[in-house]
């Protein structure tokens, strides 16, 4: 019993480790928003990014992620699991929505980033129950509905 344990738990180990090397699984753990952009999807998101006026100042996990350590990996890892399950069962949609907890997270970093600018907005409009980003939806990611890709330099309409 304790070798079947043993020879299963190796097996187990070995297949989890060749996952992380095919999927460079390590990539994923850093900050860079070019492996943000290792699915089609993001195409369109990515491109906004780096041609909008945040690239100088904040990647993908500036503003998607929480800064503080555990909670970073923890929605990292969340965010992946949903992702690869997308991936593996064909189920990627046409375009990624945030959910619930990303836009509060994403809320907290803008905030974060724009303290002193948020506490000069008059009373009432900074705890307005709105996001940021209800407002400014172009200044991280450019114009909606615009691809950036040189092949659709058009509206989507």
């Amino acid at each position: 019993m304790k070798l079947q344990f043993a020879i299963g738990s190796i097996a187990l180990i070995a297949v989890a480790v060749t996952m992380m090397y095919v999927t460079d699984f390590t990539a994923y753990l850093g900050n860079d928003p070019a492996t943000c952009n290792n699915c089609h999807v993001m195409d369109a998101v990515y491109e906004g990014w780096y041609h909008g006026g945040h690239k100088q100042w904040a990647t993908c996990a500036d503003c998607h992620t929480p800064h503080a350590l555990i909670p970073k990996y923890f929605v990292k890892t969340r965010s992946g699991i949903n992702h690869v399950s997308a991936f593996v069962l064909g189920e990627i949609p046409a375009a990624i929505r945030a959910r619930g907890s990303s836009l509060e997270v994403a809320q907290e970093n803008c905030v974060r980033c724009h303290a002193e600018t948020v506490s000069n907005i008059p009373d009432g409009q900074a705890d307005a129950g709105r996001y940021c980003f209800d407002c400014h939806r172009d200044t991280a990611h450019g114009q909606r509905g615009i691809s950036f890709l040189p092949y659709q330099d058009k509206e989507n309409k």
